[in-house]
């Protein structure tokens, strides 16, 4: 019989988390503790997520040790927690089960009615987001799971009725094809995660699988204007709906207007008015977001202006094109999780359109394996800011086997500078940057922590 978490938490027997901190980690931590079940856990290192968990009553040690999981009953791990971490290794010794997180999650999606899985190379956290004020505004009490601090939901979890689940799915080790979407929200597809899958054709089928575990009686919504996206969804037998800024897809945008990079528009849905949105969110990546949410909206019954306000009220998530401050000369600090060059490109874009007199782009590479395979495209992507200023790569779960490093990028983007700690591109941004310039922290790893140094 396969192994599902529900009897546990029936039992309200002890639930090991390893890797407690992570964001989905701890959202599900949150989540069985709301349901009265005992819960342990383990981290390298304290954060505010471990605290947080701690006052809600979870017991946390840090550090991974073999009698952590002692008295559990089933254990929870993290992708990125390996068979000979010293937890898992005793868990197997004492026969406790073990189960990843993605599959905790798929489990406990199966008791909602509808489930939203918002998924695609980028923009997912965004459209999880958005998605969330959409369902919260139109009374439907979402149950949420995002992969960012959500101010409207003061944190990555919202626990709501058993109506609707929303949740951003990731396809890194094809974790989403654990999760059980009534309704699939297929973004973008791109080259990516190239340390896990072989290449884009094995990305699409992945894509692929994910919308294929949605029922008869579901949708799959898909961006119309990316040929990967659509290749994802070739020869299948569900109901399609697509989304994107062309003449021949199903909820597209009119009456677009530009206002500094800030785009108002209507949504039309099979031609009919459906809402008028004005995306207090920068640029045109986030159109195509906002359209998606309402193709997934009012297939849920939501009504348009519903989906409006929802969509209106939506100031953004945490790294995503945050503003950090100013600094004391009057540039400007923001902070992106952009680590992908196309979505680099897209906030490198639409900071262009917002009046800067420079943009100096402050960049650390997440993960070696990934710098060497998008080299080219990271590039192009740095030559769109006016001077960009390398951080050392962030190594993320790799070691450096392959011999590629920051400067190897530094030396093909013209101006470009490499530094080898954050106090020293703190000094030179203090140094360089004008007072309506633009000073842009970006990457998935902690380059986040530059701009606390140049606001403070």
């Amino acid at each position: 019989m396969a192994l599902s978490i529900k009897p546990y938490i029936e039992k309200k027997v002890r639930i090991h988390l390893v890797g407690i901190g992570g964001v989905s980690m701890s959202a599900l931590g949150e989540l069985l503790l709301s349901m009265d079940v005992p819960v342990s856990g383990s981290d390298r290192t304290k954060s505010a997520a471990t605290v947080r968990l701690e006052t809600l009553g979870a017991k946390i040690a840090y550090g991974h040790q073999a009698e952590n999981v002692e008295g559990a009953s089933l254990v929870v791990r993290t992708a990125a927690v390996h068979d000979d971490n010293p937890e898992i290794a005793r868990a197997r010794d004492l026969a406790i089960p073990v189960m990843e997180r993605a599959e905790a999650w798929g489990h406990l999606m199966r008791d909602y009615e509808h489930v939203v899985c918002l998924a695609g190379t980028h923009g997912k956290t965004t459209s999880t987001s958005m998605m969330t004020l959409i369902t919260i505004e139109a009374g439907l009490d979402p149950t949420v799971m995002v992969g960012s601090n959500l101010p409207a939901i003061g944190g990555t979890l919202r626990i709501g009725a058993k109506g609707c689940f929303v949740a951003e799915s990731c396809e890194y080790c094809n974790s989403f094809l654990q999760f059980a979407p009534t309704m699939a929200v297929i973004l973008n597809v791109e080259e990516d995660h190239l340390d896990f899958f072989k290449d884009l054709d094995d990305i699409i089928y992945s894509f692929h699988s994910f919308a294929e575990l949605t029922p008869t009686t579901g949708l799959v919504v898909v961006n119309g204007d990316d040929p990967n996206a659509m290749r994802c969804v070739e020869g299948m037998d569900r109901t399609i709906r697509t989304f994107g800024l062309g003449a021949h897809v199903d909820v597209r945008a009119a009456d677009i207007r530009d206002e500094n990079g800030y785009y108002r528009f209507t949504v039309l849905i099979c031609g009919k008015e459906y809402a008028h949105v004005s995306l207090s969110v920068p640029g045109r990546h986030n159109m195509l977001n906002a359209l998606a949410c309402c193709a997934a909206a009012e297939f849920l019954g939501v009504s348009g202006a519903a989906a409006e306000k929802g969509l209106n009220q939506f100031t953004g998530s945490s790294r995503r094109f945050q503003l950090i401050g100013k600094m004391e000369n009057g540039a400007t600090v923001v902070d992106d999780y952009a680590h992908h060059p196309s979505e680099m490109e897209a906030t490198l874009t639409t900071a262009r359109e917002m009046g800067f007199d420079r943009i100096l782009c402050a960049f650390q590479p997440h993960t070696y394996t990934r710098t060497k395979a998008l080299f080219d495209e990271f590039v192009k992507a740095l030559k769109l800011c006016d001077q960009a200023v390398l951080a050392p790569i962030y190594a993320a779960r790799e070691q450096n086997t392959i011999g590629i490093s920051s400067s190897d990028l530094a030396q093909e983007v013209p101006g470009a500078i490499a530094f080898d700690t954050f106090e020293q591109i703190a000094a030179y941004l203090k140094q360089t940057a004008g007072p309506n310039d633009l000073v842009l922290t970006m990457g998935a790893g902690n380059i986040n922590e530059v701009g606390s140094m140049l606001v403070q």
